[in-house]
């Protein structure tokens, strides 16, 4: 079996080695890149099975690094980094990460993350790669989303929240388990980033269609359904 292939761009050489060390034993094959231009040319150079990657990098920003692999791969990407606030992990999401990790943080809860999200990035392949509900449809090869014909352009986060309420289409979903299944980890801080994303979502797809299929249940969480 093969293993999979992990690009760490990072300049702190302290971190850097301590994580290559932690996933080399756990059976990643591991690549370090300690400035943004050269990890950007090897991000780009050679297919991956998922990049981790510092904001505040030498050479180019982590941001730009992310922007211009995101115009290039749909390979996973979490942001590594000691800037924790919203503000610094929308930016990063909005970039084309699809998820933020804080420093200090446990390993295991890296892998954790790099885990969920390389199994839903293998997802497409291995089920229905058309997910549907009434005139909305979402293309998980293309990574496609249209409702009534027109396209609907997603971010990444957006494009997984989505996919998620297609998957439970018609359940209800609270906020934490909206958390852990989109975000892949048990979220400690501001609980209000699932209300901004659904938000930003429902005004993709449900703004200026006469029914909506997004819906709040107060107090419990949301749902995708027809009315």
């Amino acid at each position: 079996m093969s293993k999979d292939k992990v690009l760490f761009i990072e300049d702190d050489q302290g971190i850097a080695g301590l994580v290559e060390l932690e996933l080399k034993h756990e059976g990643y094959d591991v690549e370090l890149a300690a400035d943004g231009r050269i990890g950007l040319d090897r991000a780009l150079e050679q297919t991956w099975d998922i990049i981790l990657l510092d904001v505040m990098l030498p050479g180019i920003s982590g941001l730009e690094v992310c922007r211009r692999i995101r115009a290039e791969s749909r390979v996973p990407i979490i942001m590594v980094t000691a800037k924790g606030a919203v503000s610094d992990r929308i930016a990063g999401l909005d970039f084309g990460a699809d998820d933020y990790l804080v420093k200090p943080f446990a390993i295991e809860e890296l892998m954790a993350r790099m885990r969920g999200l390389m199994r839903r990035a293998s997802y497409g392949s291995e089920g229905n790669a058309v997910l549907r509900l009434a005139n909305l449809e979402m293309n998980l090869e293309t990574r496609q989303v249209v409702r009534d014909g027109a396209a609907i352009q997603l971010t990444p986060r957006e494009f997984a929240l989505l996919q998620f309420f297609l998957e439970n289409r018609a359940h209800v979903l609270s906020r934490d388990t909206i958390l852990r299944n989109v975000w892949g980890y048990d979220f400690t801080g501001e609980t209000n980033v699932v209300d901004v994303y659904v938000r930003y979502l429902r005004a993709k797809i449900d703004d200026g269609h006469a029914q909506p299929l997004l819906h709040t249940v107060r107090g419990v969480g949301y749902t995708l359904k027809e009315a």
